[in-house]
């Protein structure tokens, strides 16, 4: 063999190795990009795209650790959300969960814990100090009562009942008893068209989605629908 087809099998022997080599290489890497979107899909809601409730609790409570008194819990609940599914169908009801979830996002910001807790039930957890609370629960007012408009042009309008917490207001960054106040303090304003901050009397109430009915002094932003 001559020294020129002696350099050629060399070259040919080594880059077989190389490809031989890589196939297994790229098709764990393929396979490990599947595995990665699917944890991913698994952590999220899949018609809202907010974080199911074991991710977003995981998440909720490092920001309650992390900022203390300056996070805060808000629970967003949609109103009348059977009367959408019974005059627009379920389509529709899709359709205003997933813009309701999509807006609450928005408004938290990438930093926050944003999660679906239940049917027509939102949850984020956020830093927002005190000073700034009455701004923002308006903008948060504002983006939940934004008409949703369907695929085929008809127009809903919506609203949500919106309760909040703190650590500093309930004396706890425990995530559990301030969901509950939170919750509390949602019921307490059902329908009225303004944040309720949830106080003393709300972190009192025994269980979620008590129902309660609202107190004299409860803290609100926003004005009455």
């Amino acid at each position: 063999m001559t020294p020129a087809l002696r350099v050629h099998a060399r070259l040919g022997q080594r880059a077989l190795l190389v490809t031989t080599a890589a196939v297994p290489l790229t098709g764990w890497t393929v396979h490990a990009v599947a595995l990665h979107r699917q944890l991913a899909a698994s952590r999220r809601d899949p018609l809202t795209g907010l974080l199911r409730r074991d991710s977003y609790t995981a998440r909720a409570r490092r920001i309650l650790a992390r900022h203390g008194d300056a996070a805060v819990v808000v629970l967003v609940d949609v109103d009348h959300f059977k009367a959408v599914n019974d005059t627009f169908g379920h389509g529709a009801g899709d359709a205003v969960l997933a813009a309701t979830g999509a807006r609450l996002a928005a408004w938290a910001g990438p930093r926050s814990a944003a999660g679906r807790i239940g049917g027509d039930e939102f949850a984020a957890v956020l830093e927002l100090a005190a000073g700034g609370r009455g701004r923002r629960f308006e903008q948060l007012l504002r983006t939940l009562r934004t008409p949703v408009v369907l695929d085929d042009g008809r127009t809903v309008d919506v609203a949500a009942s919106v309760g909040a917490a703190t650590p500093g207001a309930i004396g706890t960054r425990d995530l559990s008893l301030l969901q509950r106040a939170a919750d509390a303090a949602l019921y307490a304003g059902k329908h009225s068209g303004r944040v309720t901050l949830a106080g003393s009397e709300h972190a009192a109430v025994p269980s979620v989605n008590g129902r309660r009915a609202g107190r004299p002094g409860t803290a609100t932003w926003g004005r009455a629908a």
